[in-house]
């Protein structure tokens, strides 16, 4: 198996922007194309980089306000899809699903927002969908997939970028995927406390 896996495409959909620049800046200066909604989109284009809507893979607007947003399969099967599994390369190039070989997440921020004193329709609307399964999805399909699921990796992803340049191998990705899996957890466990208030 293929342990080193190069970036080629990132798709990105973070809640705080800050720090996000000098990543973007290296990944774009590796030659990495850009994925994004919405305002990480409009982030990633002020910083004067391309970047191609998650609308225009989809086909699919963001619906329902903003509560689906990379929800579908050709997102979904673009960092589930493993590269050395036949089948799953040819249903992939069957519905043009995109290979996705980085995800960056960064969370609504449940926690803050409980702690605001917000009410409760503001804190429900701050569980985050999207962002949690991304996370799930490139933890899970470590493998072939970069996941880094807070803003507290990005220093860690440009440290590798800087050394490797825009590849990784299995022992980084796998040490992704137990970070992801660390705040998937955490995220979790503070929603189930507050609905158990």
């Amino acid at each position: 198996m293929a342990e080193v896996r190069k970036i080629k495409t990132a798709l990105i959909s973070v809640f705080h922007k800050d720090g996000l620049d000098e990543l973007l800046k290296k990944l774009n200066e590796e030659g990495v194309r850009f994925l994004s909604t919405g305002g990480t989109q409009k982030f990633i284009e002020e910083q004067g980089y391309d970047c191609q809507k998650v609308e225009d893979v989809t086909t699919y607007p963001s619906i329902l306000g903003g509560r689906v947003k990379t929800l579908h399969p050709k997102v979904f099967g673009g960092i589930l899809g493993r590269r050395e599994n036949e089948g799953d390369r040819e249903q992939m190039a069957q519905y043009e699903i995109p290979e996705i070989d980085l995800v960056i997440v960064d969370l609504y921020p449940f926690e803050q927002t409980v702690a605001s004193g917000a009410d409760e329709a503001d804190i429900i609307e701050k569980i985050d969908i999207g962002g949690i399964s991304l996370i799930r999805a490139g933890a899970k399909n470590f493998k072939d997939v970069v996941i880094v699921p807070s803003k507290a990796e990005y220093s860690v992803l440009l440290d590798i970028l800087n050394k490797k340049g825009a590849q990784t191998d299995i022992e980084d990705r796998k040490m992704f995927a137990a970070r992801a899996f660390g705040v998937s957890s955490h995220y979790d466990t503070a929603i189930h406390s507050w609905f158990t208030k």
